[in-house]
């Protein structure tokens, strides 16, 4: 009995030729068949009250049903395998091969299993029919496809405020298929890097791989060999232990997972909304979390389970647990450190090791921190700080002149002063307070500091005594003093007598 579709149009030739009028003898050689196999047909036909024309809506199945009757077909001796099982059992992990599981399900039935060759022929029959559209084999836990609908949703202003067209982003898990979806403001950097952090949490995992559809947002260059990959982006995938591949550009089969991902949550999600108001983004992802609770427990057509169970079973035990603390969004931007070995952060000035002055270094920024980096090494950590033209320094940056100098403020050094004597004291407080410039009164004091060291504060004491005495409370008169010895002598009327005539000496009393 002829079984293939060869055959039901060899069948329709036989009857067409014959219906025309030629001999049995003619129709053979028409239709390239035996004599003995178009009587056969003929005589099928005849019996079975099948002439030409064949009813237009009849298949060849239905031809065969109605010239050879209903077909009733043995029991077979071998077990069927589950080629569903089989397809899961390939994306739990990529060491599964088919010669693996035949020999399984082999052990499993003995006599009754079919041959490896039929096994792999029964389970991509299967594939072909069944399983369309899964042409990629996607291991379990291994990539994350992203990509945003291209539908948008209006935000309506509670008091009359515009309209903002809210983004969905969408991520789908490349073995179970389980999707996550949330709607962001915008689909700048900080949204999608924000919407991958969340979305993360969700799934309490990571995959090694994320596969985005060559956004702007997170792929600089779009290149079919060696993409160029935004900074942050690639910073946060490195954070959770993957790496970023983007689908090659104009080639859908490289995404096909989160295409699908987008059109159900655009056909299921986002069709279902289309009716209701939201006046606030959270109000829209609490709707969107509720339906996608809907689709991911929907029941696939052709596989056990659904969405939700597959993940589990599935993805879950493979993905890779996430870090301690959740990525956060970051900047970077070279700068080149200046003279003063602090480099510019948005309209800031923060400090690095005073030995990279006139070298570019690199700097992350957050909104709690900005980091240095130079030669792939942090070379400095601040807080960040938002005061415009302001600076922030570490004082292990400086040259140890400058550690020396912005160590003093003027209350230590009238401190200091006042632990030699009053008179030091009084010479100290002049200098802070009757120089044009404070960083030259700064000057002066560690000046009279130095002195300290080479002649002790007993000597510097009677110096600045002597000094006050005189009315001379300059650095300057302190040392001349100490250099001469006088700070040994006495101070007495003949010290004031010796003081020459002239009309540029003011003498003492003109500094009481």
């Amino acid at each position: 009995m002829p079984s293939e579709r060869v055959s039901m149009y060899r069948i329709r030739e036989v009857l067409r030729l014959s219906a025309a009028g030629l001999t049995v003898r003619q129709v053979a050689a028409g239709a390239r068949l035996s004599i003995g196999a178009v009587s056969k047909y003929l005589n099928a036909a005849r019996a079975a009250g099948v002439g030409w024309p064949v009813p237009e809506d009849w298949d060849d199945a239905e031809l065969e049903r109605r010239v050879y009757g209903e077909t009733v077909s043995r029991p077979s001796k071998f077990v069927m395998p589950s080629c569903a099982a089989i397809h899961q059992e390939l994306k739990r992990d990529r060491h599964v091969t088919l010669q693996l599981l035949w020999e399984e399900y082999r052990a499993e039935h003995g006599p009754a299993a079919y041959s490896y060759s039929e096994f792999c022929t029964h389970y991509r029959r299967w594939k072909r029919h069944a399983a369309r559209s899964m042409r990629q084999r996607h291991i379990a836990g291994e990539k994350l496809f992203v990509d945003y609908a291209g539908r948008q949703v209006p935000i309506y202003g509670a008091h009359g405020e515009p309209v903002i067209w809210a983004s969905v982003f969408v991520a789908v898990w490349g073995a179970s298929n389980y999707t996550y979806a949330e709607a962001t403001r915008t689909q700048s950097l900080p949204d999608w890097l924000g919407s991958h952090v969340r979305a993360l949490r969700a799934f309490a995992g990571a995959p090694a791989i994320y596969v985005p559809d060559n956004p702007k947002v997170g792929v600089t260059k779009a290149d079919r060999y060696e993409p160029i990959l935004q900074r942050s982006y690639e910073e946060l995938a490195r954070h959770y232990g993957g790496v970023v591949i983007p689908a090659r550009p104009f080639r859908p089969r490289d995404k096909p997972k989160v295409e699908q991902g987008v059109l159900l949550v655009s056909r299921w999600v986002l069709a279902r909304l289309r009716h209701r108001r939201f006046f606030s983004l959270d109000e829209l992802n609490a709707a969107i979390a509720a339906l996608m609770i809907e689709l991911n427990e929907r029941p696939f057509k052709r596989l056990p389970g659904n969405r939700r169970t597959a993940f589990e079973t599935l993805d879950r035990p493979a993905m890779k647990s996430l870090p301690p603390t959740p990525y956060e969004y970051a900047l970077w931007k070279r700068a080149r450190v200046g003279v003063d070995y602090h480099v510019e952060v948005e309209r800031h000035y923060y400090s690095v090791p005073h030995h990279l002055v006139g070298h570019e270094v690199e700097a992350r920024f957050s909104a709690a921190t900005v980091e240095c980096f130079f030669n792939a090494r942090r070379i400095a950590v601040h807080e960040r700080s938002y005061q415009v033209g302001k600076h922030t320094t570490i004082p292990e940056h400086m040259p140890k002149a400058h550690q020396k100098h912005a160590e003093w403020s003027p209350s230590r050094l009238i401190h200091w002063a006042g632990t030699i004597g009053p008179s030091t004291q009084a010479v100290v407080t002049y200098q802070l307070t009757h120089k044009p410039h404070p960083e030259q009164g700064y000057r002066a004091c560690l000046g009279l500091l130095a002195l300290v060291k080479q002649y002790g504060s007993e000597r510097l004491e009677a110096a600045a005594t002597r000094a006050v005495s005189i009315g001379s409370l300059t650095r300057h008169s302190v040392k001349s003093i100490l250099e001469r010895s006088l700070d040994r002598r006495s101070v007495s009327g003949a010290d004031e007598l010796a003081l020459p005539a002239h009309e540029n000496v003011r003498g003492p009393d003109y500094y009481h």
